[in-house]
């Protein structure tokens, strides 16, 4: 598998609704959020505030990731 590459991404929650997002512990960035990636690390952000990270691999397997150029 391809590593992600360090930059800054749109993340969208995968689950359809707040409560399944809720369940998967994505409550924070449902339905979606800002997200940089780098080092490995993916930093998730809500009106400039950090809302939640997990690593790279992670964000990457459960979210929708749009770069933004």
């Amino acid at each position: 598998m391809k590593k992600i590459e360090d930059g800054q991404y749109i993340a969208i929650c995968k689950e359809r609704n707040a409560l399944a997002a809720a369940m998967n512990g994505h409550a924070a960035v449902f339905p979606e959020a800002r997200c940089t990636i780098a080092n490995g690390q993916a930093v998730f952000k809500r009106d400039g505030t950090m809302v939640w990270s997990c690593n790279a691999a992670y964000a990457e397997a459960n979210f929708n990731l749009k770069p933004i150029a």
